[in-house]
């Protein structure tokens, strides 16, 4: 998958289920816990920034935020980069472990890596945690067809992070 201009795609968004995406019968023999309306999983942890680990009734999926990109801290071979211990603090503030989340998906479920791909919001508010990403100036826009459905958002949302100076637009250069 390469990157490309992002062009105006209307897509319905499904909801992420471990049933849909991994092949799990929906009356899997997992915990009894009960989510919240709305919510299709709980929190287990964050990875970095843009990727977290999820429970979905007994399956754990690591998810990779769609649209959003923040500096690295745990690939390998690479240094940690500029705002990326403040981006992971950031998503672990907005994530803490047993929140319950809303994962949706947009056109493909998985990446290269096999990691789901997913808007992810929390439950009990709503909030969209893709965009309060590069609202907060925690994450540079990311773009990769065919999961473009909020790309206009998030490089809105980037450009007056990066106007304001906010984030990682005012602490890195380049």
């Amino acid at each position: 998958m390469g990157r490309s201009t992002v062009i105006a795609l209307v897509l319905p968004l499904l909801p992420v289920t471990a049933a849909s995406l991994v092949g799990c019968d929906s009356g899997s023999q997992g915990g009894s816990t009960t989510l919240p309306a709305g919510a299709n999983a709980t929190v287990v942890r964050v990875i970095d920034g843009d990727t977290i680990d999820a429970d979905f009734a007994g399956t754990i999926e690591r998810i990779r935020l769609i649209g959003v990109d923040t500096p690295e801290t745990k690939k390998p071979d690479t240094p940690v980069q500029c705002f990326g211990p403040e981006a992971s603090t950031h998503t672990t503030e907005l994530l803490p472990p047993d929140t319950p989340i809303r994962v949706e998906r947009d056109a493909e479920a998985r990446d290269d890596y096999g990691r789901l791909l997913g808007y992810v919001y929390r439950s009990g508010d709503g909030l969209f945690v893709n965009l309060d990403l590069a609202i907060g100036g925690y994450a540079r826009p990311l773009t990769i067809e065919p999961n473009s459905t909020f790309a206009d958002q998030f490089v809105d949302a980037a450009r007056r992070a990066q106007a304001a100076g906010t984030g990682l637009w005012a602490s890195c250069s380049g």
